[in-house]
């Protein structure tokens, strides 16, 4: 009966070790969903912020990374400088956001890029397969002018949509150069 106590002792010892370190394992996994969802929301309620601005549009461009210490780092570029603090004060108030790193550029003040910016919004949305693109509060496609050189950002459902946005928009007279930063999102 001793050797029988001596043999079932440890192995019961190892199931109980193992059934803690199992829980340990669950708890390990469910604070990380746990943190998962709160990132989440987090990036959500930015990116809600954000596209509420009251003066963000078509022409600027707005982004966001949240670090691990969960400080939200604004990138991207503007045409009002008003835009930009906007951005910063809005996201400072979000719960949960650590602090704030704002990096937004604001665009230099140009007739010539004003000019390039009307010319390729009508190059772009006004293009029949496009055009439904522009019926939205803030259409997806983003059109950055800096120094004559445009910048497509944002997204389109089809391949074909982000070529033909490239095309019109390089066909618009004194733009130097397009980069289509546009992604494809079913």
């Amino acid at each position: 009966m001793k050797h029988l106590f001596a043999f079932w002792l440890p192995a019961i010892a190892l199931a109980a070790l193992g059934a803690l370190s199992a829980s340990s394992q669950d708890r390990q996994f469910e604070t990380q969903r746990d943190a998962d969802a709160i990132r989440t929301k987090l990036e959500r309620e930015v990116r809600h912020q954000l596209v509420m601005l009251p003066y963000y549009g078509v022409f600027d461009n707005l982004a966001f990374k949240i670090g691990g210490d969960d400080t939200v780092t604004l990138v991207g570029e503007v045409t009002r400088p008003t835009l930009k603090s906007d951005a910063e004060n809005v996201v400072k108030r979000i719960e949960g956001v650590a602090g704030v790193r704002n990096e937004i550029e604001v665009l230099p003040l140009s007739p010539n890029d004003e000019r390039i910016r009307r010319a390729v919004y009508r190059a772009v949305y006004g293009d029949p397969a496009l055009r439904m693109y522009s019926s939205r509060a803030v259409p997806p496609i983003h059109i950055i002018v800096k120094n004559g050189h445009v910048t497509l950002v944002g997204a389109v459902g089809r391949e074909m949509d982000k070529n033909v946005a490239n095309l019109r928009a390089n066909g618009v007279p004194g733009v130097f150069s397009v980069t289509n930063e546009l992604i494809v999102a079913p």
